[in-house]
């Protein structure tokens, strides 16, 4: 038999069903409708959904090249009569297709993370001593995966899939609406936190501001934990940010978002003398001049360290943060329980040649009715800012090396105004 029609006839006996249902497709693409989204698969990429099974069946009518139907090899008369011969020349090769769930689930997951929207809350802002809002709710939405899952199970087992497929979502209503201001409990302001930015490079003022903008008007709810990194979102050039200094890897070496820092210290003042619990707060590796005093500062970085406290005021509390010249402000604005603060610190306990020190200040938050809240401690200790040097920046030595002369180390600390 020609070659290439054994080759033809091969296909067309072992070519699987998937083959056939995909070719019918009237696109090269399929669309998945989420929402206002749009997500575009190749064929391809549509058929890694698909489960293939094959199975090998004896169909005594079954006649092919391939299986040959002159199955008697022999002159005997009784081999056509044999069924067992008969079943080892007539076996055929089926194949059949399915949706594949666990595939399926697991690309919904990661569709679902490009898709979801989150709820957008109200922001606030306090005007004439009352919560107006200045920036209006938004609903979220979230894949329906189970519902996704009955669909493109139902559409792959199609011979005729549709260029389009609309997979649902659900609807996720805000926290905090418009209409629901009244009901905040939002009358007085419990607490502030400051710092100072003076001296600042343009690209950390520009990240100052940036960062600064996603916790103004933020609603803290009772109970609640707030996680100043979720908040913060993500850093990079495609959200606003600039490269700058931060400390990293045993370095100072810029990154988008340097400068972020100067956010979180003064949001962990604010908590700090709004009298909230503090679950998660770490210093930064050695003193930085922009968060004097020392001992009052919160490192983040994301996806850790991370600031994080709790509302423990019975009432909903509004986040305002302003800017005047090279001041930072945080305003905890929330419910007024009479609660009694006392702040002391902070203290700085060690401070050597190298720039490294400790500090330490108290933070202690009793009721109205004298039952203490809070009794907290808390210890900062830096190293050396020499062990982080700059780009570019040579090590900048505190004490005489060993293979120095007497002259070299007075010339050393004359230039270096040591």
């Amino acid at each position: 038999m020609n070659k290439l029609l054994k080759i033809c006839i091969f296909i067309l006996l072992f070519n699987t069903p998937l083959c056939g249902v995909l070719a019918n497709t009237e696109t090269e693409k399929i669309i998945l409708k989420i929402n206002n989204t749009e997500e575009e698969l190749s064929r391809n990429e549509f058929s890694q959904l698909v489960k293939i099974s094959t199975d090998l069946i004896n169909e005594q009518d079954y006649q092919s090249e391939i299986e040959n139907i002159n199955f008697c090899h022999s002159e005997d008369f009784f081999c056509f009569f044999s069924q067992d011969a008969r079943q080892k020349y007539t076996t055929k090769k089926t194949s059949s297709q399915s949706a594949d769930r666990e595939k399926i689930e697991s690309f919904l997951a990661t569709l679902a993370q490009k898709t979801d929207e989150n709820p957008i809350n109200a922001k606030l802002k306090i005007e004439d001593g009352k919560a107006i809002a200045f920036e209006l709710s938004k609903n979220g939405f979230k894949l329906d995966i189970p519902k996704s899952i009955q669909i493109l199970s139902a559409q792959l087992s199609n011979k005729n899939i549709p260029a389009i497929i609309s997979l649902p979502s659900n609807e996720i209503e805000p926290k905090i609406k418009e209409d629901e201001i009244s009901n905040l409990g939002i009358n007085k302001l419990i607490g502030e936190g400051k710092s100072n930015f003076r001296g600042s490079p343009n690209n950390r003022i520009h990240n100052i501001k940036v960062a600064t903008n996603q916790f103004d008007g933020i609603i803290i709810a009772p109970g609640e934990e707030f996680s100043f990194v979720t908040t913060l979102g993500e850093v990079d050039g495609e959200h606003g940010y600039l490269p700058e200094l931060v400390i990293k890897n045993d370095k100072t070496e810029p990154e988008f978002g340097g400068g972020i820092c100067q956010v979180s210290t003064t949001a962990f003042r604010a908590a700090i003398y709004s009298g909230l619990e503090i679950t998660a707060r770490r210093n930064h590796a050695y003193p930085v001049s922009y968060y004097n005093p020392q001992g009052m500062d919160s490192t983040i970085y994301i996806p850790r360290p991370d600031l994080r406290f709790i509302n423990n005021t019975p009432g909903n509390i509004l986040i305002q943060a302003k800017i005047e010249g090279t001041e930072l402000t945080f305003q905890f604005y929330g419910t007024d329980d009479k609660r009694i603060i006392e702040i002391d610190g902070p203290h700085i306990t060690e401070k050597n040649p190298d720039g490294s020190l400790k500090a330490y200040f108290t933070q202690k938050v009793t009721t109205a009715e004298g039952k203490t809240l809070l009794d907290e401690i808390f210890r900062s200790s830096y190293e050396s800012p020499d062990k982080y040097p700059h780009p570019g920046q040579e090590t900048k030595f505190t004490k005489k090396p060993d293979d120095w002369s007497k002259k070299q180390w007075d010339d050393y600390k004359k230039a270096n105004g040591l």
